[in-house]
């Protein structure tokens, strides 16, 4: 029996690490790599493959199958979803059929309550955790781009079978994917959202991209103070972070390229929906729960709506 791998959401994130377990998984006997999509992007890679467009080079992968049809796809041994946090919920209609009790997920979200969410959903599965540090973003229908050298994967959980975690790891160093099973998943995961929501708010707020932020003092002032909010509501929540937490993630940012922005501010320019709830209002949410005050989070949260309404 082979393993069924399915990836739901062939975004940025989706797209880019199912391109690559596609690609090593080609025709594999042991290994079948489903690609869930419909409508334009679902006829793109069917006809063309996927494209993942790096800064050297560029490479077209196939799956096993991509579909968005259960009966299509069948019954799945791992799920990756890595959908927008706002279609969360409405992502696994389709496709609750294909998923058993045994079915393992692995959700790649921007926000911290993902896998509690989808647990609500599915209280019988085993629900991971996990994030990934990656720029990229789709270009068109089939095609993702790949923006600097810097792409990671942590995942872990406290409740999962080792042989399980050690066999999705073994999976994804197989497929070259540089990914870490850790043991503090938790910590890790916030470690991340620190990181993406402080740059998302603050790309979104000022209409700048991460140059624009780290360039100029009252930018980069701003998004300080973000990050001072954000990480005194992960110590009142109990998180074991480093003390040097905001420091590090300044220097994470000033490693990536400075003409990239958030996936927030991207859809936000283009009219689209955004994860305004999930990486914004969280915070000034949870701030109220722990008793952290969270001014300059609640100042954009109150500027991003007035935008969208």
């Amino acid at each position: 029996m082979k393993t069924r791998i399915g990836i739901l959401g062939l975004g940025g994130v989706g797209g880019y690490f199912g391109g690559l377990l596609a690609k090593a998984y080609f025709e594999s006997d042991i290994i079948e790599i489903i690609f869930i999509a419909r409508g334009e992007t679902q006829k793109a890679i069917a006809k063309n493959g996927l494209k993942i467009i790096a800064d050297t080079n560029e490479i077209i992968v196939f799956p096993s199958l991509v579909s968005n049809n259960p009966d299509e796809i069948g019954k799945l041994d791992y799920l990756i979803c890595a959908t927008k946090t706002y279609d969360i919920e409405t992502s696994f209609e389709s496709i609750i059929n294909c998923i058993t009790p045994n079915t393992i997920i692995l959700p790649l979200y921007n926000g911290v309550d993902a896998t509690e969410r989808i647990q609500i959903l599915f209280p019988e599965n085993i629900v991971l955790q996990g994030c990934v540090y990656i720029v990229s973003m789709i270009e068109s229908p089939g095609i993702i781009k790949k923006i600097g050298l810097y792409e990671k994967l942590f995942f872990g959980s406290k409740n999962a079978p080792a042989s399980k975690l050690n066999e999705l790891q073994s999976i994804f160093e197989n497929a070259n994917i540089e990914s870490y099973l850790v043991e503090n998943i938790e910590e890790t995961v916030w470690e991340k959202f620190v990181f993406i929501s402080a740059l998302a708010s603050a790309t979104s707020y000022l209409n700048q991209n991460i140059g624009g932020i780290l360039n100029h003092p009252e930018n980069k002032a701003v998004y300080i103070s973000l990050l001072n909010e954000i990480t005194a509501v992960a110590f009142a929540k109990g998180l074991a972070l480093p003390n040097d937490i905001v420091a590090q993630t300044i220097i994470k940012l000033e490693k990536t390229p400075k003409d990239a922005t958030s996936s927030m501010h991207r859809d936000l320019l283009a009219g689209r929906n955004t994860e305004v709830v999930s990486l914004t209002e969280y915070v000034v949410k949870a701030g109220q729960k722990y008793g952290v005050a969270t001014p300059m989070y609640k100042m954009i949260l109150d500027k991003l709506r007035r935008d969208q309404a």
